[in-house]
């Protein structure tokens, strides 16, 4: 049986390491308790109370996300500008259609 000898940890290392430790993200915390808050109101059938808290949960999501909801922002008009381009593409073959169906209506009704 012998003495078991620990590693010696840097000069400093664990002061580090609990200072590191105590940071707390206090605004997801409040977003979270704010979301549960009315979710719960909503589940206990108070559904105006509850939309009124979870869009204030929204809020304050938002206000912490700013580089995200900044980023969705200027990519948003994009994605707009493709879904019309899609939706364009889709009214001209169903148009396409509607003719060739006019076409063989006309054909078999001779």
């Amino acid at each position: 049986m012998g003495v078991t000898s620990f590693p010696a940890y840097p000069q400093g290392h664990a002061e580090m390491s609990q200072a590191t430790g105590h940071h707390q993200d206090w605004v997801g915390i409040a977003v979270g308790a704010t979301f549960l808050a009315g979710s719960l109101l909503l589940l206990s059938g108070k559904k105006k109370a509850g939309l009124v808290v979870t869009g204030a949960a929204m809020g304050l999501t938002l206000l912490d996300q700013k580089d995200t909801v900044q980023e969705w922002w200027h990519t948003l008009p994009r994605y707009l500008d493709e879904a019309e381009h899609l939706i364009d593409r889709a009214q001209g073959t169903i148009d396409d259609l509607a003719a060739k169906r006019e076409k063989l209506r006309s054909i078999f009704n001779r």
